[in-house]
């Protein structure tokens, strides 16, 4: 047994490492004919006149992945918390499904739904077109829920009720020991399950593009619409040829450095907090 999980553990560090071999192979040759600066800093995305610029696209999409956390990360922890220590059983039978099976609903649905309920919403009482910066937050933070739901309430039930019996021995009353005593000692779960979150949210593309608008243009206010990095690699490139298609794959690499640089932070931030 210990060989086979030994195993399963290098196909998973396998798969991370062709991932990574794939893209960096194919994707690093492109700044060798356009600037590395000029294609991170660039404000224009021209790929017909050879201006490759995806600053617009990594602004856009740091707006709705952390405009999604706003709404989803209070929402997913005080759920998570409400699931393990408040929730009546009968009220559990009905929640556990119902995340579960939020977390099961393909993307095209979730696009659907905002198409046709959100941004008509948006529209209607804000102003606009309907899709923008807003709309794309909300859809993202439903979609994102299930994970920080999960993944919160895993890790606040794997502190020992002892933390919670301790408390209350100290006379505190019962919501001060959950928020007090428990959620602290599961800080490191919680802040994987935003981590999670994060990935999630900035890798989402099939929802994003219904609802996002789709301009490759620097974001204005939240009622503008928007192009993700994601967004712009799955509409260009089934035609894309030469060095756009190259462009395309950088922007990839760009986006997987992004994403493992989230992780290392929110990684180093909780080491230090637990050192701490």
């Amino acid at each position: 047994m210990r060989g086979l999980f030994l195993a399963s553990a290098c196909v998973c560090i396998l798969a991370v490492g062709t991932i990574c071999v794939f893209l960096f192979a194919n994707g690093l040759p492109f700044f060798r004919q356009y600037s590395a600066l000029d294609f991170v800093t660039g404000t224009e995305w021209a790929p017909l006149r050879g201006v490759f610029g995806i600053l617009p696209m990594i602004v856009g999409s740091f707006y709705v992945t952390f405009g999604a956390l706003l709404f989803a990360a209070p929402v997913g922890i005080l759920t998570a918390i409400l699931m393990a220590r408040f929730a009546s059983r009968p009220v559990l039978k009905v929640m556990k499904p119902a995340v579960a099976l939020l977390a099961g609903i393909p993307s095209v649905v979730y696009g659907f739904f905002g198409m046709m309920l959100l941004v008509p919403f948006v529209r209607e009482n804000f102003g606009g077109t309907g899709k923008s910066v807003l709309v794309s937050s909300l859809l993202l933070a439903i979609m994102v829920l299930p994970t920080i739901i999960q993944t919160s309430l895993a890790a606040i039930n794997a502190v020992p009720n002892s933390y919670y019996e301790g408390s209350l021995a100290l006379g505190a009353t019962h919501e001060s020991s959950v928020f007090r005593a428990i959620v602290p000692a599961a800080r490191s779960g919680i802040v994987s399950g935003i981590v999670l979150g994060i990935g999630r949210a900035i890798g989402e593309t099939t929802a994003i593009i219904m609802v996002a608008g789709n301009n490759p243009r620097m974001p204005g206010d939240l009622l503008k619409g928007v192009r993700t990095l994601t967004v712009n690699v799955l509409m260009e490139m089934g035609y894309a040829a030469d060095l756009h298609r190259e462009s395309l794959i950088a922007t990839g690499v760009v986006l997987f450095v992004i994403v493992m640089a989230v992780n290392f932070l929110f990684s180093f931030i909780n080491r230090r907090r637990v050192v701490q």
